[in-house]
């Protein structure tokens, strides 16, 4: 497919150029912010604020998409991914914490857009083909968790003022994005369906979308405030940027690399089943993580950590595509990355006060009770599936 379909290959790079962009942040933006911020709570607001920046552009992102199409979205997306960069290079060159704090923003409507890869990949191929190719797109990540580690060691110390060149290269990554995203084909946009919140309380009332919902939103929220959380611990147990590096590297394979399965599993298990898989792996990667702090534990946990997000994100984005119409897809498919971000930004927010006062066990602990919530969700779901084939 990845061959075939141009769309689907310039989806996949672009994902890979995204999250090598992303993978940096992760690695080195605590740590800034720690440098930066006059107080240690505030380490991971501007993690906190990337996603309140996808919290605001993601709605209108999704509409205006809908009316004008794919391709003029997602470079607009990318694009905010350049201005962010430089902002975020200032900032640390001007030991400016609050600049450094407002790059967040449009870092943050890059991340919007490029969550909305995996949709334009749906659109691409036909509905036996969705699970494989909203799951490939994903699986361009795995290019970045081979390459971004490097990268992010490498230009923090590129130039004079440290960690200014890792921003610039997130820039410089950001542009790639809108140079592949020129190139998309461009299909007829469907004509919307009317929004507001009567179409997204329409939405909601059923069932198949709530749990599709749930499970992205689950499995996005526990992987943002994991891992904001993680380079912080590491930090406080002794060990180096070097081993954060390893960790992000690991848990981005962890998100991506079974992509080239998942959706294949999806496809012929079907999405309730994958999401149940995906949310018992979770569960068992802060049973890990609980059981101590050495490096193998960080690794190991931070690995099903991206594993259980990954089929959850799959499993709940084609559980999403078959439960709205071509016309109620800017609606179904916004409140989806809305609810994502909105979890997400809660999380965010909590894991540097829950880690600066609680502790690295509260963090993950923190896990039971939002799977449970995703696990309740799907019950219904599953259980009118197994109705219908009984």
């Amino acid at each position: 497919m990845l061959l075939r379909n141009k769309s689907i290959a310039l989806l996949f790079t672009g994902q890979a150029l995204y999250w090598g962009c992303n993978m940096i942040g992760i690695t080195l933006t605590s740590l800034v912010g720690l440098q930066l911020a006059p107080l240690n709570i505030l380490a991971t607001l501007p993690l906190a604020l990337l996603v309140l920046g996808n919290l605001l552009t993601v709605q209108p992102l999704s509409l205006f998409m809908q009316r004008h199409g794919r391709r003029p979205g997602l470079m607009l997306g990318a694009s905010c991914g350049i201005v962010g960069g430089l902002l975020g290079a200032l900032g640390v060159w001007l030991g400016d914490f609050g600049l450094f704090c407002l790059a967040a923003l449009p870092l943050g409507a890059y991340q919007a857009s490029a969550m909305y890869y995996r949709f334009a990949a749906l659109e691409a191929v036909d509905s036996t083909q969705q699970g494989r190719a909203s799951a490939y797109v994903i699986g361009g990540g795995v290019l970045a968790a081979l390459i971004a580690p490097s990268l992010a060691l490498w230009s923090q110390n590129a130039l004079g003022t440290p960690f200014v060149g890792a921003y610039l290269m997130m820039a410089l990554l950001a542009l790639g994005g809108v140079l592949l995203m020129a190139q998309l084909r461009e299909g007829a946009a469907p004509v919307p369906s009317k929004g507001g919140l009567a179409a997204l309380r329409e939405l909601l009332g059923r069932p198949q979308i709530r749990a599709a919902v749930a499970t992205t939103a689950v499995g996005h929220g526990l992987m943002i405030m994991i891992m904001t959380s993680t380079p912080l611990a590491m930090q406080f147990c002794g060990l180096s940027l070097a081993n954060s590096s390893q960790v992000i590297q690991w848990h981005m394979l962890g998100m991506f690399l079974p992509a080239f399965v998942a959706g294949q599993l999806v496809d012929k298990l079907g999405s309730i089943k994958v999401a149940v898989l995906g949310s018992l792996i979770l569960l068992i990667s802060a049973s890990i993580a609980l059981s101590g702090l050495a490096q193998a534990h960080f690794l190991i946990s931070s690995f099903l950590l991206g594993l259980g997000w990954n089929l959850m994100l799959i499993a709940g984005t084609t559980l999403l595509a078959s439960g709205h119409s071509t016309a109620e897809r800017g609606n179904a498919q916004g409140l989806m990355e809305l609810s994502n971000g909105s979890v997400a930004a809660g999380a965010s927010f909590a894991s540097g006060a829950m880690i600066s006062t609680l502790g690295w066990g509260a963090v993950n602990i923190g896990t039971l009770p939002l799977v449970a919530i995703a696990l309740l969700m799907l019950l219904p779901v599953r259980n009118k599936a197994v109705a219908r084939h009984s």
